[in-house]
C-alpha cells in the first residue's frame, strides 16, 4: 500500500503537526449569572458547579478567569419577581442593579469584553421575550422596549449587545438606537438562529424566567428547520449585526456549518445549559470522563465552524488548556 493514513497518526508529535482544528481560550465566552445581593452565592441545582453570584463574588470570579486567559463574559441578571411587570420597565430603569453591575465590572476590568442579554423575559411578569396581549406576542411594540434596554446597557459600558428575543427587525432597531445616541462602537451579537429547544431548562431554573403560560414557538425557530437560519442570517447581516449566533450548539452543528459557509461574519455558538448539564451529570455518575468529553464537545463546535463558543465549560476548559 502506497497510501497509509495511519502514518500521520503514529505519534503525538505527528498528530500535532497535522491537527486541523485547535481550541484556545480566545474562542471561549463565559456566561455568568448575577444576583442583586452583593454577597450572595446560590448554586444552580440543575447545573452542578455553576453558581449565581452577587458582585462581591462575581468580581473575583472574573479576575480568576482573566488569569486563565478567558477574556469575554456574558452576564445574565437574576431579577427578583417584585421588579417584574408586563412591560419589563425595570430593564432600563435608572436603579437597575444589572446595569450598575456592568459599569462596576468595566471599571475594575476595562480589558474584559462584556456582553449583555437583551430580551424581556428576565424582567417580564409573563416570562416571555416580548409584550403579551391576549395571549399573543407583539413584535413591533416589543422593539421599543428592547431599544431602551440595549441603550441602557451600552450607557453602562457593555461592549457587545446580545439580543436573544427573536423578534423580527430587532437588530436593525437596536442598531439605529445605539447609533443615534453615539454608541457606534458597541457591537451586536445577534441570536440569529435560536431554536425552540428543550435544552434550555437549567438556564430557566437559573434565572427563574420560564414562561408563565404557553411556549416560545411563535418566535423561536422550529428545530426541524435548517434553511430558515440562512434567511435569519441574511436579515441580521443587512440590519447591522456584527456576529451571528446559533443556539443551542451540539444539536445544531449542521446549522453552525451552514452559517459559516454562507456568511463572512464571525459565527458564535451557545453551548447551552442542558448540554452542560447532561455531560456534568453523566460524569458525576462515573459514566463519562468529564474532561475528555467536555473538550471533545467544544472541539466539535469549533470544527463545525464556530469562531466563538459561549459555554459554561469555559473555566474548566481554560484550566486544561493552560496545563496542556
Amino acid at each position: 500500500m502506497n497510501i497509509r493514513p495511519r502514518r500521520n497518526r503514529k505519534s503525538a508529535g505527528v498528530r500535532d503537526l497535522v491537527r486541523e482544528t485547535t481550541l484556545t481560550t480566545n474562542d471561549l465566552l463565559l456566561p455568568l449569572f448575577l444576583l442583586e445581593d452583593r454577597k450572595a452565592c446560590v448554586p444552580v441545582a440543575s447545573m452542578p458547579g455553576i453558581d449565581r453570584l452577587g458582585m462581591d463574588l462575581l468580581l473575583p470570579e472574573i479576575e480568576s478567569c482573566l488569569k486563565l486567559g478567558i477574556k469575554a463574559f456574558d452576564v445574565f441578571p437574576v431579577v427578583p419577581e417584585s421588579y417584574k411587570d408586563k412591560m419589563a420597565t425595570y430593564s432600563y430603569a435608572d436603579e437597575n442593579f444589572y446595569n450598575k453591575a456592568l459599569a462596576e465590572i468595566k471599571h475594575h476590568f476595562p480589558e474584559a469584553v462584556i456582553m449583555t442579554d437583551v430580551a424581556m423575559d428576565p424582567y417580564s411578569s409573563d416570562g416571555h421575550d416580548g409584550i403579551v396581549e391576549n395571549g399573543r406576542i407583539l413584535n413591533d411594540e416589543t422593539l421599543e422596549v428592547l431599544g431602551k434596554m440595549a441603550l441602557s446597557q451600552a450607557q453602562a459600558g457593555a461592549d457587545i449587545i446580545g439580543p436573544s428575543d427573536m423578534m423580527d427587525g430587532r437588530v436593525g432597531y437596536i442598531r439605529t438606537v445605539l447609533d443615534d445616541h453615539g454608541f457606534t462602537d458597541v457591537s451586536i451579537m445577534s441570536y440569529t438562529a435560536k431554536y425552540a429547544s428543550g435544552f434550555y431548562g437549567p438556564f430557566r431554573d437559573a434565572l427563574d424566567s420560564a414562561p408563565k403560560f404557553g411556549d416560545k414557538k411563535t418566535y423561536q425557530m422550529d428545530p426541524a428547520n435548517r434553511l430558515e437560519a440562512l434567511r435569519e442570517a441574511m436579515l441580521d447581516t443587512e440590519e447591522g449585526a456584527d456576529f451571528l449566533m446559533v443556539k443551542p450548539a451540539l444539536a445544531y452543528l449542521d446549522v453552525i456549518r451552514l452559517l459559516k459557509d454562507n456568511s463572512d461574519l464571525p459565527i458564535a455558538a451557545y453551548n447551552v445549559s442542558g448540554e452542560y448539564a447532561m455531560i456534568k451529570a453523566a460524569a458525576m455518575q462515573g459514566w463519562l470522563d468529564y474532561d475528555r468529553v467536555m473538550m471533545e464537545s467544544l472541539l466539535s463546535i469549533k470544527r463545525a465552524g464556530a469562531d466563538i463558543i459561549l459555554t459554561y465549560f469555559a473555566k474548566d476548559a481554560a484550566q486544561i488548556l493552560k496545563n496542556a
